[in-house]
């Protein structure tokens, strides 16, 4: 039995929702796009931004990290792992 369209194909969220899912602040999601911690999925037609389940767990992760590292030094791990 195959699964609904719905059930596979990739979803997508908008800036608010991932920051609601993620436990930060649009900003935050925004800086990190810019510092090149996060990327973003895709763009609608009227230019929002489109990030995928990844940037939920990613985000996450950032978050956790931050506990104990400087986002420089996130962004080292991430470029040494290939995160």
């Amino acid at each position: 039995m195959t699964k609904p369209a719905s059930e596979t194909a990739p979803r997508f969220h908008r800036i608010g929702d991932l920051a609601e899912l993620a436990g930060v602040s649009r900003s935050v999601i925004s800086a990190y796009c810019m510092y090149g911690l996060l990327a973003e999925a895709a763009r609608t037609p009227g230019g929002q931004r489109l990030f995928n389940e990844s940037a939920v767990r990613r985000l996450r992760l950032i978050r956790d990290l931050k506990r104990r590292y400087t986002l420089r030094e996130i962004r080292r791990i991430f470029i040494r792992d290939r995160l």
